[in-house]
């Protein structure tokens, strides 16, 4: 009487058949999914946050420029009375709910530079923004800045630049429009605002 022998261990499979047991199976595909959307996803939120955020900024420094030069057009704010330093002091406490001034910015312009001056020729009102070079993306030339309004019923101009930091890295080459000095590629966002008027006979 012949016995058969029985064969232990597992039973080959084609690998034909392990490939489509492979692809059949959708555990964890979510989480793949998910890892592959991640990345775009933050971006894109990041991106309209800071978007958002900085044009409360904007906003923000075209209020506090509008309050300070309407203090100039009423002779609160004056030359003689007022010194620069407090002047910017002023400026800062306006911004200070979004952009908050370092504890030398006062002193030192470091991100907000502030040009005042009386306007004497009504034919030539400054209109570009004064850069070191000739690039629109040059940096900020604040050299010939001062601090002068004018007297009784004299024409004064403010503008207020803001050096705005860009945080979301990867659209940071497509909105930034400042290059500081030594660096090769724009790194901020240069906010403008700008008020001109005749102040009152005070």
């Amino acid at each position: 009487m012949a016995i058969e022998e029985e064969t232990s261990g597992p039973r080959r499979r084609s690998p034909r058949r392990l490939l489509r047991r492979l692809f059949g199976d959708r555990q964890g595909a979510t989480a793949i999914e998910f890892a592959v959307l991640a990345l775009p996803f933050f971006v894109i939120v990041f991106a309209s946050i800071e978007t958002f955020v900085a044009f409360a900024g904007e906003q923000l420094l075209a209020n506090a420029t509008d309050t300070l030069a309407r203090k100039i057009r009423t002779g609160e704010i004056r030359l003689g009375t007022t010194t620069p330093e407090q002047f910017r002091q002023a400026f800062c406490d306006e911004i200070s709910i979004l952009m908050p001034c370092s504890a030398t910015e006062v002193t030192d312009a470091e991100k907000l530079h502030l040009d005042i001056r009386e306007i004497t020729d009504l034919t030539n009102f400054p209109e570009a923004v004064p850069r070191v070079g000739s690039a629109s993306s040059s940096d900020l030339d604040t050299s010939g800045f001062q601090f002068a309004p004018g007297g009784p019923k004299a024409f004064t101009m403010v503008r207020a630049y803001y050096r705005w930091e860009v945080i979301t890295d990867l659209i940071r080459p497509y909105v930034t429009n400042l290059r500081p000095a030594g660096s090769s590629m724009p790194r901020d966002f240069l906010m403008v605002a700008t008020a001109t008027f005749r102040n009152e006979d005070y």
